[in-house]
């Protein structure tokens, strides 16, 4: 085994374990706590399960391929076309229900007092059910002969052929599929930044039904970071996968091995990225986060605590085979005269 297999492998086995703990303690704190079930939940709740289903599916699949099958699939199989029209769902779908929710954090800031006008649970329904329709065609379209699936020796992955034959679907999936909605989602956490230092400048008072409080300019400086970093982590894990398949498409050459499989993986591993940056770095889902755990850890103490029903049947047979009781016997001092301690036995 090469030694770019070895580190694929561990990156990949890596990225599994991380996604599948990160989406499903996303998943519980979102299940567990009614006050995150909001009117557009469900888009947070839709890039939870295509992330969660890519670390169970996708990425153990190519750390399996390094490992056992290097040499691939013949990309007509069953198993090679089913593998890449799963990929490409689930990594449509996730993408765009990120963008769609962070759409959702962009106006919940910067267009407060018309949101609840905005985003309302109808429309939600109706962007989710785009955005799966959206993803669904796509992914269909290579099996219908408009672009294709092919098992990629670099990549250890059955995925999109990018080849100059399959030019516009490539073109569809990286431009409207990819940079678009990759772009949007810099620009709208960019602006939010911009808002945030103005903000600052300014000063912020916030007002209740009670009493109005000062905002200090570290809560600001905190949002900007976390802000800030996501951007980062967009742009670092997905430039070299759509600069690998302009590349592919445009020149007709395959990309050298290290570069596609580092790019390939730094695409899935947004799948164990997602939930931290989008969501567990807000203060509403840390806290959710602590409630879920106290939960867990009272449910745990309480079943630890019950105590077990007693069972006739079961001490009648541990009588039967001469096993001690399970209550204790009342001491010989407690017994009275008219009982003796034994039975007399016949000579």
């Amino acid at each position: 085994m090469q030694w770019t297999e070895m580190v694929y492998v561990v990156l990949m086995i890596s990225s599994s374990l991380l996604s599948v703990c990160g989406n499903t303690v996303l998943l519980l704190v979102l299940l567990l706590n009614r006050n995150l079930q909001t009117e557009t939940w469900i888009l947070t709740l839709s890039f939870n399960v295509c992330d969660l289903a890519l670390g169970l599916s996708t990425i153990p699949f190519g750390a399996h391929n390094s490992l056992f099958r290097p040499q691939g699939y013949s990309s007509s199989s069953v198993l090679c076309q089913g593998s890449a029209f799963f990929f490409m769902l689930l990594q449509l779908a996730s993408v765009h229900s990120l963008t769609w929710a962070t759409v959702d954090k962009f106006t919940e800031i910067c267009f407060a007092l018309n949101y609840a006008n905005i985003f309302t649970a109808h429309r939600t329904r109706i962007i989710l059910g785009i955005i799966w329709t959206y993803s669904l065609v796509n992914a269909v379209l290579p099996l219908t002969g408009f672009g294709s699936y092919s098992y990629s020796s670099s990549r250890f992955l059955c995925a999109p052929s990018f080849k100059p034959a399959c030019t516009g679907f490539n073109m569809l999936f990286i431009v409207l599929g990819i940079i678009v909605p990759i772009l949007a989602m810099c620009v709208m956490y960019g602006y939010i930044v911009y808002v945030a230092r103005n903000q600052v400048r300014r000063g912020t008072f916030v007002c209740n039904e009670q009493h109005c409080f000062y905002v200090p300019a570290n809560n600001y400086f905190k949002s900007s970071i976390v802000m800030v970093t996501t951007i980062v982590c967009l742009l670092i894990c997905w430039l070299p996968y759509i600069t690998i398949c302009f590349y592919e498409t445009l020149t007709g050459s395959e990309s050298p091995q290290p570069a596609s499989a580092v790019a390939t993986w730094l695409v899935l591993f947004t799948s164990a990225l997602n939930p931290w940056i989008n969501s567990m770095t807000q203060t509403r889902y840390r806290a959710a986060l602590r409630r879920s755990l106290k939960k867990i850890r009272q449910a745990l103490e309480r079943a630890c605590k019950k105590p077990l029903p007693r069972s006739t049947s079961t001490q009648a047979s541990s009588k039967s085979h001469g096993c001690p009781s399970a209550t204790p016997s009342a001491p010989p001092a407690s017994q009275t005269h008219d009982e003796p301690l034994h039975e007399p036995t016949e000579s």
